[in-house]
């Protein structure tokens, strides 16, 4: 009885894609500077999106989270090294050893600058190396398209990705 109660309810319907396992591949930089808050934490950086989420809540109340929080929902690709994909480095010029270059300030997964005993570096990867967290790419140009429905005189502005076809929106 119960299936056919399911089919009743389906009946007529057209099945459509499974949302479950949906997963959007390209986002705006207006899209990801809506996730701004440490519980809902998204940056982007040399052309790819992360949620940090999961990340910044493993390390609440972490003081070497501050930097990434103060930059969520933003670009920090000035802080990679486009070839390499790692932190950018620089010459010390007080010690002249080749260093991180953290502008906000250290961060999680960035060795101090000199050694110390409490810094444990058994994370394996750190946060910015691999795909754990990269939810799509960012785009680099959109479009607004405005739709009209003539018969009840509704109008919708979409956000396209400029190279996607209109089946794709």
């Amino acid at each position: 009885m119960a299936d056919s109660a399911g089919a009743m309810q389906r009946r007529g319907l057209v099945d459509g894609p499974d949302f479950e396992f949906f997963q959007r591949r390209y986002f705006t930089p207006a899209e990801v500077a809506e996730h701004n808050l440490p519980e809902d934490l998204w940056v982007s950086y040399l052309g790819s999106v992360y949620d940090l989420s999961p990340l910044a809540q493993e390390h609440k109340g972490d003081l070497l989270l501050k930097p990434i929080i103060e930059v969520a929902g933003q670009d920090i690709s000035h802080w990679f090294d486009p070839k390499t994909r790692d932190i950018r480095k620089h010459v010390d010029p007080l010690t002249g050893t080749l260093r991180y270059r953290t502008p906000r300030g250290r961060f999680l997964h960035v060795p101090p600058q000199l050694p110390r005993s409490d810094w444990a570096n058994d994370f394996g990867k750190p946060w910015w190396q691999g795909t754990r967290y990269e939810v799509g790419r960012l785009s680099a140009k959109t479009r607004s398209i405005r739709i009209i429905n003539t018969l009840t005189s509704q109008e919708h502005t979409l956000e396209e990705i400029t190279g996607h076809i209109i089946p794709t929106i």
